[in-house]
């Protein structure tokens, strides 16, 4: 399966092509393009999701606000036990490490990990604490205002998604992941510059307008990936995907929501600097 996040591989609701339904419609009574059919007429049976354990929107959102919170409080205590300094830098740096590790492990499992997925939310958390922190203590506000700024972008998102303004096909997904493995391979080789000394000030990821006009860049990478997020909701639940599946959900829309905000921080910054 293949991912639609931009940092982390994970697990799509289609065991065909990892985009559920984005080449079949789900059809009453047909099980055709339906990977979780237990019989001809699971499509049909309008019980069937609070009957046959099978994932419900109502589960989708209690995952996510469980999942969200955890990343929430991890960052709340970082940020209150972790002053600025040297050492909280360093253990921000091996959560965010940690975290890595525990994304990668579920992406790569074929069932989903409420225990892995809450570790990652968890070590997540406190990374995004440390980090906040840092900004706040040289921009005073910013992370306030990177939140009011997640939630504008996921917002207008899900609204132009939930219009039908922008439809998410097979060929929308590929185009929009063959931009973002670009600009991913293009941030990959700026790091390796700057660690090495041959790009000065972060490179393209500096705090000047070119940094800025990445930021925003990926900042519409992120809302892309939202809207994969998205279908695969629908889809999963439109094709039957088992309860469990929407920790998988959750999980996805996590980490695309830290990506958003991680920009959206850096982007407040840059124009915090340049007042």
């Amino acid at each position: 399966m293949r991912s639609s996040n931009p940092v982390f591989s994970r697990r799509g609701f289609s065991r065909d092509n990892g985009y559920a339904g984005f080449n079949t419609a789900p059809q009453a009574g047909s099980a055709q393009g339906n990977p979780y059919a237990q019989n001809p007429y699971a499509q049909a049976d309008v019980q069937a999701p609070a009957t046959t354990g099978r994932m419900t929107m109502d589960d989708v959102i209690v995952r996510s606000a469980l999942t969200l919170g955890t990343v929430a409080v991890g960052a709340v205590l970082a940020w209150a036990l972790l002053p600025v300094s040297g050492t909280s830098y360093g253990l921000a740096v091996g959560a965010a490490l940690v975290a890595f590790v525990l994304a990668m492990v579920q992406s790569f499992k074929r069932t989903p990990s409420p225990a892995l997925i809450l570790g990652y939310a968890a070590f997540e958390g406190v990374f995004l604490g440390v980090f906040s922190e840092m900004f706040n203590s040289r921009w005073s506000g910013a992370p306030f205002q990177a939140v009011l700024g997640t939630m504008a972008v996921s917002g207008a998102t899900l609204l132009v998604y939930k219009a039908g303004w922008i439809r998410v096909t097979a060929r929308y997904a590929r185009i929009g992941m063959a931009i973002a493995i670009a600009f991913m391979v293009v941030m990959a080789i700026n790091l390796l510059l700057v660690a090495f000394g041959v790009a000065d000030d972060g490179g393209l990821r500096s705090f000047g307008p070119l940094g800025a006009l990445v930021g925003i860049i990926a900042i519409v990478l992120g809302a892309f990936f939202l809207t994969l997020d998205f279908k695969q909701i629908e889809d999963g639940i439109a094709y039957g995907a088992p309860r469990s599946e929407s920790w998988l959900a959750a999980f996805g829309l996590t980490m695309t929501l830290v990506w958003i905000y991680v920009e959206m921080l850096r982007l407040v910054a840059i124009f915090s600097s340049n007042d």
